[in-house]
């Protein structure tokens, strides 16, 4: 079967391979790829600029829905012909502390489709019935394989920070992570919605002022602390949410958070920090760090898209078929798009 494959650690050494299919053993079932999104991550390892362990050769992709077309042995709960949305976390040890305190996301042995296990860049993959989702029937393909993404704003801003209603919530970076963070901002109640970009974000920032930001603004060219003091008390953000991943990002985020304030990051970046947290101390500032997600937040965001909660559409820039993946990649290098999808039976 084809499959979008990173062989070497060269930039763009990725490209249309043939790989064997999956088999799937008596616990998994395999899953039909109908629709599979493009991350940020994989346009990162696209130009080798990954911060994180990584195994070659690889079938790219993380975000995806599909439908399972076999059931191992042991498999009670699932059938064929059932539609759903997969979870990132493709083997997990199921023994350590993580694993039995049901944080499987952080077990140290996890395998996460598209890193250190093949993807879903690809027709057929085998799965684990602990990390389906049976997809509500109004919620189409392409839709609930952006699930992923948004898991990862919901498990950050609702399970990992502490948010409350009326808060001033600046978001550093409208890519698809700042966007889904942005709508499940708006979602709890946040006072204010600040999206900052730059001037390659312009077309994305456009997205963010559809979907809820009340000021965006070009770090580039404008003053974002200025903006910030100007808004409430003066005394700067409540929340900054930091979904870039550059260290220079991290610095901006303790000048515009409040005293007492919060920042989440979830943002990768392989950058050294090159200032001091001095500020983080004299403004009793909370930082977070969040990742991935675990089950019960794949529910709840599916609820949230089939009662339009969370809007795709303007969200989706392309979707394009497996064999223009370069070109869905580069749309969203280039800022074209938020999110680029890959209908695999295109």
């Amino acid at each position: 079967m084809k499959a979008v494959s990173k062989y070497g650690f060269g930039d763009k050494e990725v490209e249309i391979r043939d790989v064997p299919e999956p088999e799937i053993g008596p616990e998994q079932v395999l899953v039909e790829v109908k629709a599979t999104g493009v991350c940020g991550s994989d346009v990162h390892m696209w130009r080798n600029m990954q911060s994180w362990e990584i195994v070659l050769p690889l079938v790219l992709g993380h975000e995806f829905a599909g439908v399972i077309v076999d059931v191992g042995d042991n498999v009670s709960d699932w059938q064929i012909g059932d539609r759903v949305a997969v979870e990132t976390a493709a083997e997990i040890c199921g023994a350590c502390v993580y694993c039995l305190s049901g944080d499987y996301n952080l077990c140290p042995n996890r395998l996460g489709y598209g890193a250190l296990a093949d993807g879903s860049m690809t027709r057929y993959v085998a799965a684990r019935p602990q990390i389906l989702h049976r997809v509500p029937d109004n919620v189409p393909d392409e839709h609930a394989a952006l699930t992923e993404p948004i898991c990862v704003a919901y498990n950050a801003l609702v399970e990992k920070t502490v948010m409350k209603p009326g808060d001033l919530v600046v978001i550093q970076g409208p890519g698809p992570i700042g966007i889904m963070a942005l709508q499940i901002a708006r979602i709890r109640g946040a006072g204010t919605l600040v999206v900052l970009g730059t001037d390659a974000d312009a077309k994305r920032m456009e997205v963010a002022a559809e979907l809820g930001a009340d000021y965006t603004l070009n770090v580039q060219r404008e003053d974002a602390m200025a903006l910030i003091s100007s808004i409430g008390d003066g005394f700067g953000a409540d929340l900054v949410i930091d979904a870039t991943g550059i260290s220079k990002a991290l610095e901006q985020s303790l000048e515009l958070v409040r005293p007492n304030g919060r920042i989440t990051k979830i943002g990768w970046g392989p950058q050294p920090l090159d200032f001091s947290l001095d500020p983080l101390v004299g403004k009793a500032v909370t930082l977070q760090g969040t990742f991935s997600h675990l089950y019960p937040t794949w529910e709840r965001v599916l609820a949230l898209l089939s009662t339009g909660q969370v809007n795709l559409a303007p969200v989706i820039g392309g979707i394009y078929a497996l064999e223009e993946w370069e070109e869905a990649f580069e749309a969203m290098e280039q800022g074209e798009n938020v999110k680029s999808v890959l209908r695999l039976d295109a």
